[in-house]
Formats: structure tokens, C-alpha cells, sequence
């Protein structure tokens, strides 16, 4: 995978696209990786595991959501 400095981790997509659109997947992309608020303890925990599925390491809860972030 290829990362450069300008659009980070869409660099994978080499010259297609243009770099606006780049740019905004890469936001899309680190916000739906971080951790977040979790909606049934209210503490930072909540990771992402796949399409809507979420998983909060704080109280071990499992819970469906919106696909990128919460």
C-alpha cells in the first residue's frame, strides 16, 4: 500500500480520482477509525468491526449503528 504525503492512505488509488476527492475519503477514513463515544456507557471505547457493527471495549457491548462513524 502505497502512502504519500499529500492524500496519505488514498494514495493506493495512484492517479484516478482527482485529489479533492481523495482528501475526503481520507477524512471519512480516519474518523471511522478512531474510537468512539459509546452509546450505551457514554466513555470513549467504541471501535468499528465491520458495516454498522461496533463493539465497545469499556463494557464489552456489541450494537449496530451507522456504517462509518456514530
Amino acid at each position: 500500500m502505497v502512502k504519500t504525503k499529500k492524500v496519505k492512505s488514498a494514495g493506493r488509488f495512484g492517479a484516478r480520482y482527482g485529489k479533492r476527492v481523495k482528501t475526503k475519503l481520507v477524512a471519512v477514513e480516519i474518523k471511522q477509525r478512531k474510537r468512539q463515544k459509546c452509546p450505551l456507557c457514554s466513555r470513549l471505547g467504541a471501535k468499528r468491526l465491520s458495516k454498522g457493527i461496533w463493539h465497545c471495549k469499556k463494557c464489552g457491548k456489541k450494537f449496530a449503528s451507522d456504517a462509518y462513524y456514530l
